[in-house]
């Protein structure tokens, strides 16, 4: 079993098929521009209340899937990871060397969330997944997802997410 790691969650299947990093692609047109002192990516959710930004590192070769956010202690409240799959599919996650609950929001190719598991408990091999195939995995906080009212089937958008 080979860890994925979206802030520390891995996957149980097997991706070091040696074909180096995920080509780039972008899931949707970004939205408007606004006057932002960050550079980071981001991932824009729809929500009732309005877009909620999370400022996102990329992961998206084998190696860095792997590790995701093990071994972090914080991760900051409007941060995440954000897991470039290299095909869309059920994937499922552990939080193994993951020390800080998350919230996994699995992103489908269409750009709509496929589902979410709220607040994964850390340190555990149990296997966590939404059932529904994703291109894209995104982990924050847990707890984020509640506090936002992200749900699935909401839009997603991306923000300098090059694919």
């Amino acid at each position: 079993m080979i860890l994925i790691a979206i802030l520390g969650c891995s996957s149980s299947n097997k991706h070091d098929d040696g074909a180096g990093p995920v080509p780039a692609r972008t899931g949707s047109a970004s939205p408007p521009s606004s006057p932002a002192t960050s550079t980071m990516p981001k991932v824009h959710l729809s929500t009732p209340q309005g877009d909620v930004a999370v400022e996102v590192e990329i992961v998206s070769t084998p190696a860095q899937i792997q590790r995701g956010l093990m071994f972090r202690e914080h991760l900051p409240p409007d941060q995440g990871m954000l897991f470039l799959m290299p095909e869309e599919k059920i994937w499922p996650f552990w939080m193994r060397n993951t020390l800080i609950p998350l919230d996994l929001i699995f992103i489908a190719g269409n750009m709509t969330i496929a589902g979410i598991v709220e607040n994964a408990a850390p340190r555990t091999d149990t296997l966590r997944d939404v059932g529904v195939p994703s291109l894209y995995v995104l982990e924050v906080n847990g707890g984020f997802c509640a506090a936002h009212k992200v749900a699935a089937g909401a839009a997603v958008q991306f923000e300098r997410v090059a694919r």
